[in-house]
């Protein structure tokens, strides 16, 4: 799903394009991606792009006449920019919003319809999709630390629960507590304030440094392959392969369709956590520590 960093690098490769202009018209290729009917989608017809922000992990282009296009890309959406006389087809294409200077495509991989858009009116409401999560990059520490001790959670949970931290999901998580060098089982209630102040940079420093990356990356382009498995992290989507601080191959915890990745020897003192699916399968066979996995 795409994060803090992605989002970003979307609404900053978006402005040149389509800040100020019209847009044309916004065509649904997919009636499962329309999640509103009222305002009709012909009333945005001809208006210009007011705003572009970011609403946790959503889009938001804000439009002439107090109206809101609201865009939540879930894990598999994805946006897609064609210069004018250049056409996205294919079955994953959900919606297209056409703009002088281009068209800019939302499409979903897989069978799931998760993605959506939202046409709404006035900016109040917008409180609708504001899960009240704190903003993590202009946060004080003192704020980070009363919202994380706020419920009693395991990192790994407390990071990403959008209701607690806006903007942080699966992979960028892994990466912050790989930084902080902190186990993603370690509850809310029992880290010690040393170990809240290395979050607290770790937080900002991975956000930072991976925007700034992504930035890099695109250059004066647009995002066209946004991933949550990039080969320079540290531990997201690495399972296996080498720690690059310490070399010791990295560990996982699957649940569902995720799963958190971390360092045995970086993050949880040499203890191997136990994998929801295989431990209770291995039970007593379980290893315990890196040197009984290996």
């Amino acid at each position: 799903m795409p994060e803090l960093p992605d989002i970003t690098i979307y609404l900053e490769r978006l402005a040149p394009m389509i800040q100020g202009e019209p847009l044309e018209r916004v065509l649904i290729h997919n009636p499962f991606v329309l999640r509103s009917v009222d305002p009709p989608l012909s009333t945005v017809d001809g208006r210009a792009v007011a705003t572009l922000e970011r609403r946790g992990k959503r889009i938001v282009i804000g439009l002439e006449g107090d109206l809101f296009i609201v865009i939540h890309l879930m894990i598999a959406g994805r946006l897609r920019w064609r210069p004018p006389g250049k056409k996205l087809a294919g079955k994953l294409t959900m919606a297209s919003l056409a703009f002088p200077r281009g068209t800019l495509y939302l499409t979903e991989a897989g069978t799931q319809r998760r993605a959506s858009l939202h046409l709404i009116r006035g900016r109040e409401a917008l409180s609708q999709f504001d899960r009240g999560g704190l903003e993590v990059m202009s946060a004080s520490p003192m704020q980070f630390e009363e919202r994380l001790r706020s419920e009693n959670h395991t990192l790994k949970r407390a990071l990403t629960d959008p209701r607690l931290f806006s903007g942080i999901g699966n992979s960028y998580s892994d990466e912050i507590l790989h930084r902080a060098r902190l186990s993603p089982l370690l509850l809310t209630s029992r880290i010690s304030i040393e170990q809240v102040a290395a979050l607290y940079q770790a937080v900002h420093n991975v956000l930072l440094e991976w925007t700034e990356r992504l930035r890099r990356d695109v250059g004066d382009g647009f995002p066209e392959k946004v991933t949550a498995f990039h080969e320079t992290m540290a531990v997201h989507g690495r399972f296996g392969l080498p720690c690059p601080d310490c070399g010791a191959p990295v560990q996982r915890i699957r649940y569902a369709t995720n799963e958190t990745n971390y360092c045995v020897r970086c993050q949880t003192g040499g203890k191997l956590l136990a994998d929801r699916a295989m431990s209770r399968l291995l039970k007593g066979d379980w290893p315990k520590s890196l040197d009984e996995l290996n």
